[in-house]
């Protein structure tokens, strides 16, 4: 396992993990909103033993860097990935998965940079665009009971905001204490700034999955009260011949919820692929 940074194209550093076989196909771990590389879990160690696992820390999150504005801009966000790939000298057959808001910055990527990288990609409780009235793009129930708590800058507000989520992240086991408390701790630590500048931009990613020519992997819980389901089935109508794994009752971490599973129909998916 390894620890390494590249220099996005606006200067930002970004920091990633890098564990699994050299040898391995490449997969690109996007976190969401308020996450970092740790977000993963015991799903990222079993990941690791099937694929060379690319975790990555978002512009604004962990030890990445986090500028004072320009997370509006999708080019930026694109730009990362593509730092990424090109600092571990990915060109080709890489897999990519994002989650909840890793879903958009995925999807900035394919939108400026387009699939040559890219043997497939994964979308996990996630979204491809955001903004009032934009089809796929309606925050869920519990996403809209946080705000505006949770981009405050007092601790007690922030917290209060954050204890909102529950287990919506881990799922409704009894052995998640520990996942939770990670996320919890991820998510306060991440700047208020950034927190809400994530949320005070506007991309429609639609015409971007259209288009898309690499298959195309969407899994969500059905009861996902963050990012809707109504999301995951938006990706999977409007990108030709995508393929589905919808969990019945399953929340926002699907890859906490069921770390087995998750990886099960991650490798699947893989196998498919050139």
């Amino acid at each position: 396992m390894a620890i390494r940074e590249v220099v996005s194209a606006d200067g930002t550093t970004i920091v990633y993990r890098v564990s699994g076989p050299e040898s391995a196909r490449p997969l690109v771990l996007l976190h969401g909103w308020a996450g970092n590389l740790r977000c993963w879990g015991a799903a990222g160690d079993l990941l690791a033993e099937h694929f060379r696992v690319i975790a990555v820390d978002l512009r604004g999150h962990g030890y990445s860097g986090a500028p004072a504005d320009g997370y509006d801009d999708p080019k930026n966000w694109a730009a990362d990935v593509a730092a990424v790939l090109a600092g571990e000298g990915v060109t080709a057959g890489a897999l990519l998965l994002g989650w909840s808001y890793g879903g958009i910055v995925l999807t900035d990527y394919l939108a400026a940079h387009g699939t040559g990288a890219v043997a497939g990609v994964i979308y996990t409780g996630a979204q491809v665009s955001i903004g009032r009235g934009i089809a796929g793009a309606e925050p869920g129930p519990v996403m809209l009971q946080a705000i505006p708590d949770v981009f405050a800058e007092t601790a007690a507000r922030a917290m209060r905001g954050f204890a909102a989520f529950g287990n919506a992240n881990v799922g409704r086991g009894t052995d998640k204490g520990v996942d939770a408390q990670r996320l919890f701790g991820g998510s306060v630590a991440t700047p208020p700034r950034v927190r809400k500048a994530l949320f005070y931009r506007t991309v429609d990613n639609t015409e971007t999955l259209r288009a898309l020519d690499v298959p195309v992997l969407v899994l969500h819980g059905t009861a996902d009260p963050v990012v809707p389901i109504e999301s995951g089935r938006h990706i999977a109508d409007t990108v030709p011949g995508a393929r589905t794994s919808y969990w019945e009752e399953s929340l926002h971490g699907l890859f906490i919820e069921d770390p087995a599973r998750f990886v099960a129909e991650v490798t699947a998916f893989a196998d498919t692929l050139n």
